[in-house]
């Protein structure tokens, strides 16, 4: 959902994502309704940003790795339930794919529990800031994206918030190739 507050307007998109084995993300929108330039304009260049951001060559650009962020512990927290670490980190250059951001580590799995910050370059003159917060949570082995949330300042507009629900995931079946392995 797509929500301004200023000109009181909204607009909603329902949309399956297909990760593919290469990392790539595909999307199909099932339904979309509401704030017409949201869903013309807005929801595409998301679509295509998130699309672009996970090709081969840019996902590396973004992973959360010591090639492209410096790390420092901040302190242990529990997390619904489950010791987390809770990090600093900071983008080791200005790009597009980075953020500022604090993250939380499940202290067990090592795995991303949550993220908030901002991007490490402004995505666009027209807006101000970038403020973002994603949650993941664990389906049996695997810790998947449960929400996203953000609030684009613009320009003009004002401030727009952008929530993501992450739900019905379905997972492939192994190849036979793997369940060799």
């Amino acid at each position: 959902m797509l929500e301004n507050t200023k000109h009181h307007k909204q607009a909603y998109m329902i949309l399956r994502m297909t990760q593919c084995k290469d990392g790539s993300k595909e999307f199909q929108i099932v339904t979309s309704s509401g704030w017409s330039g949201a869903r013309k304009h807005g929801f595409p260049k998301l679509l295509e940003a998130e699309a672009e951001a996970s090709r081969a060559g840019n996902a590396e650009d973004s992973r959360v790795t010591p090639q492209n962020y410096s790390f420092s512990m901040l302190r242990a927290d529990d997390v619904d339930g489950r010791k987390a670490y809770v990090l600093d980190v900071v983008p080791k250059k200005q790009t597009r794919y980075l953020v500022r951001r604090t993250i939380r580590v499940d202290a067990e799995d090592f795995a991303i529990m949550g993220k908030e910050g901002e991007p490490a370059k402004n995505p666009s003159f027209w807006i101000k800031s970038v403020q973002f917060a994603h949650k993941y949570e664990k389906h049996g082995f695997f810790w998947l994206a449960a929400s996203d949330s953000s609030v684009s300042d613009a320009r003009i507009f004002g401030p727009t918030e952008l929530r993501i629900n992450y739900f019905d995931y379905v997972f492939n079946e192994p190849s036979q190739e793997t369940k060799l392995r």
